[in-house]
């Protein structure tokens, strides 16, 4: 059963160190990261993170990511520190691992799933959804919305990109789980759209459910479109 969602996006800037005098540009989505997982990690259950991937694949808490083709060679384990651990996390995983690890401690036993092109026929596809079913988790949805909000953006300005961002800011400020799974991925990827497969994999989760929503922060930074929602199911 899911218990709560949040859902938090992925730029390498989010971590200080990358974003170096820039830092201070993206403090307030930090902080409204920090306070959706905060209250993910006040439930109390296992946290289990999604996030966009070049292939689809299961994450244990060892796990490792790498921020080092970012041009800073920065290690985070998704939920528990050892010696060794896959170094198999992609970029968003990576910055959900940071985001939990300052929010919530080096020993959060997150889990990961990656969802590449192939999750609905891969076998870490039912294997979230054998955790969902079986197990009391939270949700931690990594994505960026559109990538094509300014001139200086990295895919340039499209005038597509606000109403997309737009319908996907509604439909997290809502907790609306059909909307979510609505958004066109097709469109999403001519946006470079890098949430759409995780918000998909998320709502087919919890759709059918009812939630109390909250959505902390909605911007374009960067040309880019970033939000922070979390979802409690209503009593």
């Amino acid at each position: 059963m899911i218990v709560g969602a949040a859902f938090c996006p992925h730029p390498p800037a989010l971590v200080p160190d990358m974003a170096g005098v820039a830092a201070g540009e993206l403090a307030d989505l930090r902080r409204a990261c920090a306070e959706v997982i905060g209250e993910l990690g006040a439930l109390g259950k296992p946290l289990v993170l999604l996030g966009a991937g070049p292939e689809s694949g299961a994450h244990a808490p060892p796990c490792r990511g790498s921020l080092a083709g970012y041009g800073l060679a920065i290690e985070v384990h998704l939920g528990a520190p050892a010696s060794g651990g896959d170094l198999d996390l992609p970029l968003s995983l990576t910055i959900g691992a940071w985001l939990v690890r300052e929010a919530l401690g080096l020993r959060s036993g997150a889990r990961g799933f990656s969802i590449g092109p192939d999750f609905a026929a891969h076998r870490a596809s039912a294997e979230l959804l054998a955790v969902a079913e079986h197990e009391d988790v939270s949700l931690l949805v990594m994505g960026d919305g559109s990538a094509r909000r300014s001139e200086k953006a990295p895919g340039y300005w499209d005038e597509r990109a606000v109403p997309f961002d737009a319908a996907v800011s509604a439909a997290l400020a809502s907790g609306d789980a059909a909307a979510l799974l609505d958004v066109d991925a097709g469109l999403g990827g001519e946006l470079l759209a890098a949430g759409v497969g995780a918000w998909h994999a998320a709502a087919r989760l919890l759709g059918g459910g009812r939630y109390d929503a909250v959505r902390r922060y909605d911007a374009a930074p960067y040309g880019v479109g970033y939000f922070v929602a979390r979802w409690l199911p209503r009593a």
